[in-house]
């Protein structure tokens, strides 16, 4: 495969694949059939940052604590589409890592190993998985932590310390929201909106986003 060449890449980018029910409804199906169309994409896409070599971090937004208040043929339909997508990537060697409250059965037992780094993994690129994820359960985890060391600083005491800061957001689906997407690792990040539904992913998307990277002025408040 070619790949487009870019005089700059985001190191870290975070994704939000949105509007697979969205999709499924508009092609006659089921409102929980849309997921399993989500799979696919994430694959594609991880296989194009590979290639691109330059992006060393990718977080993909399973589904979130909120989520799960869906009718249970949506909830369990996603929290399968979620375990396919971790183990599918596990296939490849990549360093994956697994984000989410696992005190709740909604976790999925499968992916409990995935809660911490695989330190013998040798993929070039790290992937995290969202799951099960809240933004204040993430936050709280912190204001709960009691550290004999009082200087330590907050970010290193949150549930998602294990993920780095996001350069780049791109949302599919159209709507111009964070959605509690990492609150900490996002407060420098560009964001780049994606009309087209998730399940309908070209890889035009994500090369269309990193064009529009090229011009943004990064400066980190500076």
């Amino acid at each position: 495969m070619d790949f487009p060449s870019f005089k700059r890449l985001p190191e870290h980018i975070g994704i939000i694949p949105d509007g697979n029910r969205r999709w499924a409804q508009r092609n006659g199906l089921g409102k929980q059939d849309g997921y399993k169309h989500g799979v696919g994409p994430g694959l594609q896409l991880y296989n194009i940052c590979d290639g691109l070599r330059g992006i060393r971090e990718i977080t993909f937004y399973g589904f979130t604590q909120d989520n799960t208040k869906r009718p249970a043929p949506q909830t369990d339909a996603f929290r399968q589409a979620c375990v396919e997508a971790v183990l599918r990537l596990a296939q490849k060697d990549v360093d994956i890592l697994v984000v989410g409250n696992t005190k709740t059965p909604l976790f999925p037992t499968e992916l409990l190993p995935f809660t911490k780094r695989d330190k013998s993994a040798t993929g070039r690129i790290k992937v995290n998985f969202l799951i099960n994820y809240g933004w204040n359960w993430d936050l709280k985890q912190a204001l709960d932590y009691h550290s004999a060391d009082k200087g330590e600083r907050f970010t290193k005491r949150i549930a998602s310390s294990g993920i780095s800061r996001i350069d780049l957001v791109i949302r599919w689906g159209s709507r111009r929201r964070l959605s509690g997407f990492l609150p900490i690792q996002t407060i420098y990040s560009d964001f780049y909106v994606v009309d087209k539904l998730w399940p309908e992913f070209r890889p035009e998307h994500i090369y269309n986003a990193f064009a529009w990277y090229q011009d943004q002025d990064i400066t980190l408040g500076g």
